[in-house]
């Protein structure tokens, strides 16, 4: 592991456009669960499958059921008593950036965990639990308002349903997000991929718009994409991340 952490310190010394393309595993590190892994929530028990609790038409058809789960298993990591803090993944990104050498993090998590350790250009791919708005007259809401509030959240305004600022299941990502996110990719001279299996699309294809020679990937487990990477390095991303001099 040592040599592998010299050669990530190498990479990152010599580069100076670096984006950083994250998953679950970047969060699982500050307790947030994710959903594949063998104690993620596709493994848990409930009344529907989770994608389906999770999906634009559940939402729409059993909107208050949506909610008790969207609580329980996205909201209380957040705003419960003990809620989630950045990692040494988050925190040395986000160092990365104010030096200067990392451009932009694009992450599929939803926690706003690398906003809270500081980083400033982040495209969230998903969205984030933290925004939340009336649809009917597009009011913001916090993240504590829709936890404390009871079965379907109600605009203090116009008495509207609220809905999170999510990609739910059958919903397609933001275009603009994505679109600032590929160029990043293009434009980047290192592109480090961690705590994602790469499976989940259409986010695991932004892989292939990666033109350089330095594409290093870090996750616990090997990915179907490591044949393709110009380093892979197997381990704990915030412990990786954590012998890294910024």
């Amino acid at each position: 592991m040592e040599i592998d952490i010299a050669k990530l310190q190498e990479l990152i010394d010599g580069s100076d456009n670096i984006v950083f393309f994250g998953g679950a595993g970047v969060s699982t590190e500050s307790g947030i669960k994710d959903f594949r892994s063998v104690d993620g929530l596709y493994h848990m028990k409930f009344k529907y499958p989770p994608e389906t609790m999770l999906s634009h038409s559940f939402f729409v058809t059993h909107k208050e059921e949506f909610f008790d789960f969207y609580r329980d298993k996205l909201l209380e990591c957040t705003c419960g008593e003990n809620p989630a803090k950045p990692n040494a993944a988050h925190i040395a990104l986000a160092e990365l950036e104010k030096k200067g050498k990392l451009k932009a993090v694009i992450t599929q998590n939803i926690d706003g965990l690398h906003q809270a350790a500081g980083s400033r250009t982040v495209y969230e791919l998903h969205g984030s639990v933290l925004r939340n708005y009336c649809q009917s007259c597009h009011k913001g809401f916090s993240a504590s308002y829709l936890y404390k509030s009871d079965g379907i959240p109600k605009c203090d305004a116009c008495g509207g349903d609220i809905k999170p600022d999510v990609v739910l299941y059958e919903e397609g990502l933001d275009s603009d997000t994505m679109n600032g996110a590929i160029r990043a990719i293009m434009d980047a001279d290192m592109l480090i991929i961690g705590g994602t299996s790469l499976v989940v699309y259409p986010a695991a294809g932004l892989i292939d718009y990666y033109r350089g020679k330095k594409l290093v990937l870090i996750n616990y487990d090997a990915t179907a994409r490591d044949s393709v990477a110009d380093f892979s390095i197997h381990g704990k991303i915030g412990e990786i991340f954590s012998q890294i001099k910024i």
